[in-house]
């Protein structure tokens, strides 16, 4: 069982100068350049505020731009009020895209659907913004749009590697093995650096019994991304059916440090103390894994059941 489900974003680093050049005034693509810098630093309260003034300033347009844009009179909302983005600047639906990024990021999910909607309303063919909505719809579960959203990335740009990465998570849901297969191997070679993509990978090899296989797609994305501690839990997974259960635990030890939030962490290094006969230590484990999971009670009850066959065995 994967321990979450991924979310794949790409940041729009800048569109190209010739694009924003006449229309964007210079303070809002510095304005951008710092959010970028505070996003990928993980200071998300700052990003947010500095893509809203990028956007912010980038609305404010010359009657002159306007009336080649089309309008009669110059917009009139405040910033962030997508429903009624009127303007067709590139540069402001690169700032809202990356304004919802932050937004999920923030668990805003709703506010980081209405930024991706006022991208698209402005820049209709930005892949990146139907990426990021489709993460977003499928947070709140709506998996049919995340999917229909991810196809249209993918139609408007087929070399967009986190989108067949995205792709191929959705079709893991849906037991598409060999869908998903299809387009980890097209992400694989479109951007062989990309940590989700080795992540996924590993779960397709462990659904396989190719365990060996798994371990080292999981240790290519913790090499990737140091960080990254759903990869930790995948790979703590593999080890236990190769009997290797010290390296199994320390793996979930890890996991957990990094994201103590990972409930699926939890249950398998219950499994994995049970086989090593640390009763107590597993059973905390199980309550810790329940109290941010109760709807695993099943799952462990099972596993735990097997668990107890397998250590009795001569």
């Amino acid at each position: 069982m994967r321990s979450c489900r991924l979310a794949v974003l790409t940041v729009v680093f800048f569109l190209p100068f010739i694009i924003v050049r006449g229309q964007t005034p210079d303070s809002a693509k510095k304005y951008l350049q710092q959010g970028l810098k505070n996003f990928a630093e993980g200071n998300l309260a700052v990003a947010f505020e500095e893509y809203s003034r990028a956007i912010e300033i980038s609305l404010r347009l010359a009657p002159d731009k306007i009336a080649k844009s089309g309008f009669s009179a110059a917009p009139t909302f405040a910033p962030g009020d997508a429903d009624r983005v009127t303007v067709i600047d590139p540069f402001t639906a690169v700032a809202y895209t990356n304004r919802g990024l932050v937004r999920y990021r923030q668990h805003d999910v709703d506010g980081a659907i209405a930024d991706f909607n006022a991208a698209l309303r402005i820049s209709p063919r930005q892949a990146e913004a139907y990426l990021g909505r489709a993460v977003a719809y499928r947070a709140k579960g709506e998996t049919d749009k995340a999917r229909a959203d991810v196809d249209r990335a993918l139609a408007i740009n087929d070399r967009f590697a986190e989108a067949y990465t995205d792709r191929a998570d959705l079709r893991l849901d849906e037991g598409d093995l060999a869908g998903a297969e299809q387009d980890l191997k097209r992400s694989l070679k479109l951007k062989p650096r990309l940590a989700e993509t080795h992540y996924l990978l590993g779960y397709l090899s462990l659904s396989k019994k190719e365990f060996q296989t798994a371990i080292s797609h999981f240790d290519r994305a913790i090499e990737l991304k140091p960080q990254f501690a759903s990869a930790y839990q995948g790979r703590g997974t593999a080890w236990m059916p190769l009997g290797k259960l010290d390296a199994a635990i320390a793996d979930f030890d890890r996991a957990l440090e990094l994201n103590p939030q990972q409930a699926n962490a939890l249950m398998n290094r219950g499994l994995t103390r049970l086989l090593r006969l640390e009763d107590a230590a597993a059973q905390k484990d199980f309550d810790a894994c329940l109290a941010l999971n109760p709807g695993l009670k099943a799952e462990v009850e099972k596993r735990v059941e097997l668990a107890k066959e397998l250590r009795v065995k001569p």
